[in-house]
């Protein structure tokens, strides 16, 4: 039984993806992290030793995670807690999360960062459905800081060669197209995130961008959708700000509700 200082692998995989995730802090030494380079979703790496300097930047609940859920977990989280901060360990660590197949996201498919810690990624302007789906995989399971800059789409490479920022969604670039796949698609195979949850998101996704709602049902939905959000707003940020919300739902329908039904009217007692 994990103490009330402890999160269990299972826990924190129900809420991995979910908009309020708490900060997810992995502190391996560099040898237990050589022997295994993946993160768990949405964690940020930080040196242990160093926890006094970059634990004021932490806002918010926080999760930490060293090799087996031993002394440098509960000794950061420990820290953490005197700062003022909430903060718990994950039971067992990252091989509990391992064993437990929990998915995991290669460390050299990352992007390098800006100053602020934070991956910068481009793409073009007047997003529909690709340009805010990969943004919702990025927050919600790579980066919850990464920042999205729309552009025209003739200025996509030059913005990403001056401002180091990587593009994705144009053509000729590695996170693109390929085949029938779409963008989405690619995302969730090179970042590993091959769960049922997002499997079937992705069928939904890539048939509503790529004209093919013989793929899925609720593809047809998701593009009425998107278009109309497309109409709605003239800021991309605005209406990426909206579709997190849409791609949220989706992906707990995906997850949890697949199965569910609703009819009106409800049956009368008796």
């Amino acid at each position: 039984m994990p103490s009330f200082l402890e999160i269990t692998p299972d826990k924190l995989a129900r809420i991995i993806g979910t908009p309020n995730l708490p900060t997810i802090i992995d502190v391996r030494n560099d040898e237990d992290f050589g022997s295994d380079p993946r993160l768990i979703p949405g964690s940020i790496r930080r040196d242990f030793r160093s926890v006094t300097e970059w634990g004021t930047e932490i806002s918010g609940p926080a999760i930490v995670l060293c090799q087996r859920g031993q002394k440098l977990g509960h000794g950061v989280a420990a820290h953490l807690r005197a700062m003022g901060k909430q903060a718990e360990t994950l039971e067992g660590g990252f091989e509990a999360w391992r064993d437990s197949q929990g998915i995991l996201v290669p460390e050299d498919k990352l992007p390098s960062r800006d100053v602020q810690g934070r991956t910068v990624w481009v793409t073009r302007s007047r997003p529909k459905i690709d340009r805010i789906a990969c943004p919702w995989l990025i927050r919600r399971f790579v980066d919850p800081a990464a920042i999205f800059l729309f552009v025209p789409a003739s200025e996509v490479a030059l913005v990403g060669d001056r401002f180091n920022a990587t593009p994705f969604d144009i053509e000729d670039i590695f996170w693109s197209h390929r085949g029938e796949l779409c963008t989405f698609d690619v995302m969730i195979d090179e970042f590993g995130l091959k769960s049922d949850a997002l499997l079937h998101l992705a069928t939904i996704v890539r048939g509503a961008d790529t004209a093919r709602p013989d793929l899925a049902p609720e593809a047809q939905g998701l593009l009425a959708i998107s278009l109309g959000l497309s109409r709605m707003f003239n800021d991309d940020l605005e209406q990426l700000e909206a579709g997190l919300l849409v791609y949220d739902a989706m992906y707990r329908w995906c997850r949890d509700a697949t199965e569910e039904t609703h009819n009106w009217p409800n049956p009368r007692k008796g």
